[in-house]
Formats: structure tokens, sequence, C-alpha cells
């Protein structure tokens, strides 16, 4: 059986270009709701842990500088099918390839500046959720 939640993050570009409140909507809009928000910013040493998963990637390094780099988004989204559901939604990372709709093709400028991040699966999302959200902070 599916997780029904799912970890999100609006990312510091979508945050610099005013976004955020335009994402939110098109995710309630979507029929998921939120459960836990913040507005925060990772350090250098988070995005590391955050991003461990990639560390042998050569994208890494730009991806920790980046996500560092300003004020995100955080948030739990509750729904049916939480992690595969939200996926459809975000579109694909690429946001030149995302379809019509999707919160990429709308708010994305590049596959590194991509506006969100959304989890890739259940697993996934429980650790993320833990992450960023302290059990008191779940509603």
């Amino acid at each position: 059986m599916a997780n029904n939640r799912t970890f999100t993050m609006v990312k510091p570009d979508a945050v610099a270009a005013n976004n955020e409140g335009n994402i939110l909507g098109d995710i309630s809009k979507a029929g998921f709701r939120i459960v836990a928000m913040k507005k925060t910013q990772l350090t250098v040493a988070d995005a590391k842990k955050f991003y461990e998963i990639h560390a042998e990637r050569p994208f890494y390094g730009e991806l920790v500088e980046f996500m560092s780099s300003g004020p995100i988004v955080a948030a739990v989204l509750e729904k049916d099918n939480a992690v595969e559901d939200f996926r459809k939604l975000i579109g694909a990372t690429n946001p030149a390839e995302a379809a019509e709709g999707t919160i990429r093709a709308k708010y994305a400028k590049s596959i590194g500046e991509n506006a969100v991040h959304g989890s890739d699966s259940d697993e996934n999302a429980a650790i993320e959720i833990a992450f960023h959200f302290s059990g008191r902070e779940l509603f």
C-alpha cells in the first residue's frame, strides 16, 4: 500500500522569483493537504547531508551550493498515493521536457534550477520528512 505522505521543497530559485505562493496553490488545487510547512534556509552542511545520495555525481557540488544559496519552503503533503501523484504534478526534471501545466513547466528555469524537489519513493519521503520536521510539527 502506498504511503499517503510525501515531502517537497520549493527551491531557492522559485522562492527568489516569488513563486512559492503560486506553487503551493497548484499543490492545493491538485488535492494535496499541507500537513507541515516552513520557510528556512539549508546550510551547506544540511544540503550535503540531504543530498548525500548524489555525493559521487559530478553535479553534487553545484547542487549543494544552489540549495544553500537562499531560502526554501519545506512542506509535507498528504493525499492518497502522494509520492506518485506529486511526481506527476511536478513534471520532468528538465522543464523543457515537463508536461504542460506541471509545476516545473510553469516555474522552473533549467534542469539545475527546477523550482521544486519531490520525494521519489515512500521510503525517501519518510527520511526527508524526518530530516526537516519533528513529529510535533506534523498535523
